[in-house]
């Protein structure tokens, strides 16, 4: 019997240093009963900024797997590349 995708990978986390400060990117697959892909910036244990998307719009696709841990790795990508470029650095921590 073949395995069900119910989510694409546990998730992604990073520590990076920017400006004398450790913070931490996080992201998450809610899974195929909440598909949402969730991004959360932390610094000092307190969540600076957030990204939520759906994906309930490709649930049928024939990869979802692939596509899913794709968009998680772009979502991931771009908290880190909006730190690196100081979107964040005006953000009260």
């Amino acid at each position: 019997m073949a395995k069900t995708f119910e989510k694409a990978v546990t998730g992604f986390n990073h520590n990076i240093k920017h400006k004398g400060k450790v913070y931490h990117v996080q992201t998450e697959d809610s899974g195929v009963n909440n598909p949402h892909i969730i991004t959360h910036l932390f610094v000092g244990g307190n969540i600076l900024a957030s990204k939520k998307t759906s994906y309930a719009d490709i649930l049928n696709a024939e990869n979802l797997a692939e596509v899913v841990r794709e968009l998680m790795e772009e979502q991931h990508k771009e908290m880190l590349r909006n730190l690196i470029n100081g979107v964040y650095d005006n953000y009260e921590s």
